[in-house]
């Protein structure tokens, strides 16, 4: 299979970041509620210009969400993963990876010199992923989520851009 082809998102992807953002639904990754059939994908403070898409033969098959960790002028140093889905049938192509790459490189270009991210405990493939892309645990919220009927960690990991 060719390797994923990373593109910024357009608003002509609602659609399909939707049904996405749908099928990939889990408590293994999400402390929200499942989306609403209606829910829009993109909102008021995370629109297109906030995500990459990655496509596979021409099919929108992941995103990943980059925008700041809070709105003070004193954190705007820092960019942060703040969602990122692969298609089921994608896994396993590099879809992830190269979504994981593509977000570094766009902190990097807009001026961050860390990006961050929260993965909850329970995901073991997503903290392999960002753990073999350089980033590190620099903190964990014990039982911060109940989800699924268990209680889960809050894994705060990051990673400098210099």
């Amino acid at each position: 299979m060719p390797a994923p082809h990373i593109r910024p998102a357009r608003s002509e992807d609602e659609e399909p970041l939707r049904r996405l953002d749908r099928d990939t639904w889990s408590h293994l990754h999400a402390v929200d509620p499942p989306p609403g059939p209606d829910a829009p994908f993109f909102r008021e403070h995370s629109g297109p210009g906030d995500h990459l898409v990655a496509e596979l033969d021409g099919t929108l098959v992941g995103y990943v969400r980059l925008g700041f960790p809070t709105e003070l002028a004193s954190n705007a140093h820092v960019r942060q993963i703040r969602g990122l889905a692969v298609a089921d049938a994608a896994r396993g192509h590099g879809a992830g990876r190269a979504l994981v790459r593509a977000a570094v490189e766009e902190a990097r270009r807009l001026g961050a010199r860390r990006i961050t991210l929260r993965v909850l405990g329970h995901n073991t493939a997503a903290r392999k992923l960002y753990e073999s892309e350089g980033f590190v645990v620099e903190g964990v919220q014990p039982e911060e989520f109940h989800l699924g009927g268990a209680s889960v960690d809050d894994v705060l990991m990051g990673r400098f851009l210099t």
